[in-house]
């Protein structure tokens, strides 16, 4: 061997050994996927005491997902001064937001729909937020205006770079057989999905790690709650339920999953201290296992 060639093989090897390395080291220290924390928890109180305690509860993420007495959030009804101001106040408690709820009346036409959503997204631009929730609907006499609804939501709010997700809610979004059905029948890149197992088991009884499998090329977002059975509770300590949350990361990973992870499901205690407490206590349990 000459000593050009003594070089370069060693050097190949020295690449190859520090890649080894670094791959390893990015194995060892997990996923780092950001974790964030709905308002649901908090809404027997004011907004307000909701912002302050996520951020006691070690967030630095919220999410508008559930509606909160006094408050529009990003509806038909918000005015630019509110949002405006909801932007600030959001930001003066330490948070960023990255998603909103969208509430449609899915017994309305269309059309009237599809204007009322373009609103929505309107709005959702004003506070750049990230993503817009659908919950799909539960009627299959409202399944075709859902389907057109949407389609014409995710091309809009693609121009706006707003990503459309559908979370799983039951009816017509129940499971993965209903969730391919409208991943087809809207049919636009801008419209994936924000697992949540606690859901398929709720509302379904079915296993969640095997209804992700054939919709997990979908998912880019995961809402964290817990369930013990149909019907069970689901604002509740993770743990205490069926939901086997270190298989389902583990197959999210494989599957090139990033993130977010959204807490929905905390118990709520009779204080908004002692929620925030419960709610500090989900991030931990989450972010031990992301760590594994």
């Amino acid at each position: 061997m000459t000593r050009r060639d003594f070089l370069t093989a060693t050097a190949a090897a020295v690449t190859a050994a520090t890649v080894r390395d670094v791959l390893s080291a990015m194995d060892a220290q997990g996923a780092t996927w950001p974790i964030g924390c709905f308002n649901r928890p908090w809404t027997r109180w004011s907004y307000d005491e909701g912002l302050d305690g996520i951020n006691a509860a070690g967030y630095r993420i919220t999410g508008l997902l559930s509606t909160h007495r006094g408050e529009a959030f990003t509806s038909a009804a918000a005015t630019p001064d509110y949002l405006d101001g909801l932007k600030k106040r959001i930001a003066a408690h330490g948070l960023t937001v990255n998603m909103t709820a969208i509430r449609l009346n899915a017994s309305s036409p269309a059309d009237e729909q599809i204007r009322d959503l373009r609103i929505q997204i309107d709005n959702a631009g004003r506070l750049d937020l990230e993503y817009m929730l659908t919950f799909g609907v539960d009627r299959p006499e409202d399944y075709e205006n859902f389907y057109r609804t949407m389609a014409d939501g995710a091309a809009y709010a693609d121009k706006r770079k707003i990503k459309v997700v559908l979370k799983p809610h039951g009816g017509g979004s129940g499971a993965s057989e209903e969730i391919l059905r409208c991943m087809e029948k809207v049919g636009h890149a801008n419209f994936k999905v924000w697992y949540d197992a606690g859901n398929i088991i709720y509302y379904t009884g079915k296993d969640p790690l095997a209804e992700l499998e054939p919709v997990v090329k979908y998912v880019t977002g995961f809402c964290a709650k817990d369930c013990p059975a149909p019907k069970g509770e689901v604002m509740s300590q993770f743990g205490t339920g069926k939901v086997d949350f270190k298989a389902i990361f583990a197959r999210l990973k494989a599957a090139g999953f990033n993130g977010p992870i959204m807490v929905e499901g905390v118990a709520v205690g009779a204080t908004p201290d002692e929620t925030t407490s419960n709610a500090r206590a989900n991030r931990e349990f989450l972010e031990r296992l992301i760590r594994a």
